[in-house]
């Protein structure tokens, strides 16, 4: 595929702040300008969308600013349970994982449950021993535990990223302490393939907002689908997907379209592409070049 411009997209979550404020935008403005310069040097340099992907997520699980990896919010019993996927679209190839408490980068577990084995989706201790084998870093859970438990962005603030790489294939990641006060075991549609992540040789696609809803839904396909089958515009079909949801998504097509419609107050967004990297959090809100 020629003339393709590499970009890349990211989320922090989407919601509505109980007091209408984020504290520290700046901060935020920063963190997803981190995340989408980690993603943009491997697409910079040749390297695939899968990898873009992960290494943007990675970014964003290290920030305490949102609710995946060190950030997580805390189940009914005060643990962190975090899950995570990530999708290869030019092969269908997924990998996801659920309940994990010990592996500091789910993202890159979920790519191992992919890489390494013949399933989709691991959870809980036998997931994490897989990450042990493969050499992933290991944190004691207090470690993802951060004070406050700060929840800016409402009760849902997953993180994912979307990217198209100089070849024109497409990937997906997302990562997720789930919300807050969930039952253990509970799992979201950050994990469920074609819920909350898909990609296709179309589209990637990366969701955050009430999992619930998104499962029903099966939101992240249901773009897929209506730009596959009904022929729909990037973002129309990104639209119709989550038209009354609690939540939001971003979403690439091969043709560098992107769209990242949202129905909660806020949704943390940025994209790379051309060499120009751009925020922004709110509704109606001039992105912020960083």
């Amino acid at each position: 595929m020629t003339g393709v411009t590499p970009t890349l997209v990211v989320h922090g979550g989407a919601g509505s702040p109980r007091d209408g404020q984020v504290d520290d935008q700046p901060a935020h403005h920063g963190a997803l300008a981190a995340a989408l310069q980690a993603g943009a040097a491997v697409l910079d340099a040749g390297g695939s969308a899968l990898d873009a992907a992960e290494a943007a997520v990675r970014s964003l699980e290290d920030c305490p600013l949102f609710n995946a990896g060190r950030g997580s919010v805390l189940t009914s019993e005060g643990r962190v349970e975090m899950d995570a996927a990530i999708m290869d679209g030019a092969t269908r190839n997924a990998g996801a994982c659920a309940h994990i408490t010990g592996i500091r980068h789910p993202v890159s577990l979920a790519r191992c449950v992919m890489e390494a084995t013949p399933h989709v989706l691991l959870v809980g201790p036998d997931a994490e021993a897989l990450g042990r084998a493969q050499g992933l870093e290991v944190e004691d859970p207090d470690w993802f535990v951060v004070g406050g438990r700060r929840a800016t962005a409402g009760e849902h603030g997953t993180v994912g990223a979307v990217a198209l790489d100089a070849g024109g294939r497409l990937a997906a990641a997302t990562s997720t302490g789930g919300v807050r006060g969930q039952l253990p075991g509970r799992v979201g549609d950050t994990p469920q393939i074609g819920s909350g992540t898909f990609a296709d040789d179309n589209v990637a696609v990366s969701c955050t907002g009430t999992g619930e809803q998104f499962i029903r839904r099966v939101a992240a396909h249901e773009v897929a689908a209506l730009v596959h089958h009904a022929g729909l515009p990037l973002a129309e079909a990104a639209a119709r997907a989550v038209a009354g949801l609690d939540g939001g998504l971003i979403a690439l097509g091969r043709d560098g379209s992107v769209a990242m419609p949202f129905n909660t107050a806020l949704m943390y967004r940025g994209r790379a592409a051309g060499g120009a990297t751009r925020t922004a959090i709110w509704h109606d809100e001039g992105e912020r070049h960083a």
